[in-house]
């Protein structure tokens, strides 16, 4: 799975990376965030068929036909092998497909004395995406929620030893595809979710400080030994 993550890049350096034309979050909002958690409000881009848009999503997807948005709490992540086919997803896997910035992410590797958090970042600290989806939904008062879900997948060789799922990061060809909501064929878009090449990924031990949510400083980044 992957329940929190790290977006820590300036905010225009995302515009530039993402080719951000429209933005609903301003510099002003922004904040670096060493500690990303689930049913936080979450730096996202989608495409509405024209530009590529900057805001924010509530991490963990509410479906449309959705109930009670606390269904969101168990929807963090997405299965990308059965994505296009669970009720909760298949709509946004056609239609509503957006990317989730990150400069790293956090896994938990078990052993003999406990859970070890670690992180797992690209060489250069270079900063990527995940694939995500997303929705909205609205409340029987009429507030309207829109919020999203990370994709994972089989882990490659670097996650093998610390986790059996990983995030699904796209590279830069792959986001301009998934992205654009022109495209629904679900065979091409299947093709994109994919592990990660491994031979660019870098993991390493961190501090169990990055088990609360509350601690979202730069030191959380900082390698153990």
């Amino acid at each position: 799975m992957c329940g929190r993550f790290a977006l820590y890049a300036d905010y225009g350096a995302l515009l530039e990376r993402f080719e951000i034309e429209e933005a609903a979050l301003d510099q002003a909002s922004y904040e670096e965030n060493y500690n990303v958690a689930p049913s936080q409000q979450i730096v996202a881009v989608i495409n509405d068929g024209e530009r590529n848009r900057l805001g924010t999503l509530r991490w963990g997807l509410i479906p449309s036909w959705a109930k009670d948005e606390k269904i969101g709490y168990k929807m963090i992540n997405a299965r990308a092998e059965t994505a296009a086919e669970k009720p909760s997803f298949r709509s946004a896997f056609k239609k509503k497909r957006c990317l989730i910035p990150a400069n790293a992410f956090y896994e938990w590797k078990k052993g003999q004395d406990g859970k070890t958090p670690m992180l797992i970042h690209l060489e250069g600290d270079e900063l990527f995406a995940f694939a995500g989806l997303w929705e909205s939904w609205e409340s029987p008062e009429g507030e309207v929620v829109h919020s999203c879900t990370i994709l994972t997948t089989q882990p490659n060789a670097v996650m093998a030893d610390i986790h059996d799922r990983m995030p699904v990061i796209l590279d830069k060809e792959a986001e301009k595809t998934w992205l654009d909501p022109n495209v629904q064929d679900p065979e091409l878009l299947q093709k994109l979710i994919k592990p990660y090449e491994a031979e660019v990924l870098e993991a390493y031990e961190v501090s169990s400080a990055v088990n609360s949510p509350k601690n979202k400083g730069q030191e959380l980044i900082r390698k153990i030994g």
